[in-house]
């Protein structure tokens, strides 16, 4: 039974947020990755496409959510699905770090407006 100990969780960092990664490939999983983010005051990542659908659910805080331009607040609770091809940006406008938990398809990636693309080692 594959069991992902909080004290083996990898944690890797990207444009100012956190993101601990449990579920991937190396850990066991064969369909699935999941993570938790934390996303500090103040933090406003940068808008980036998805190739594959996320879920990502606050545990924590509050967040500014834009998809494809439409910007939405939400609060600890609620769970925002971003289906492929979606451009999503994500920002902190409080003073207290924000956390969530998402899960996507193994082999997501993202790209950034300017052309960059990015293959997160959490969802991979």
């Amino acid at each position: 039974m594959p069991v992902v100990r909080s004290s083996d969780a990898v944690t890797h960092e990207i444009h100012g947020a956190r993101f601990i990664s449990y579920a991937t490939p190396l850990t066991g999983s064969k369909e699935l990755c999941a993570w938790r983010g934390e996303i500090p005051a103040g933090t406003k990542a940068p808008a980036h496409t998805v190739t594959r659908e996320e879920i990502f659910h606050l545990l924590v805080g509050d967040l500014l959510i834009t998809l494809d331009g439409h910007s939405e607040r939400i609060g600890a609770g609620d769970t925002v699905i971003v289906n492929p091809g979606v451009a999503l940006a994500v920002e902190n406008p409080t003073d207290h770090t924000a956390i969530s938990w998402v899960t996507t398809s193994i082999g997501l990636e993202a790209e950034l407006a300017d052309g960059t693309l990015i293959t997160p080692p959490w969802a991979n």
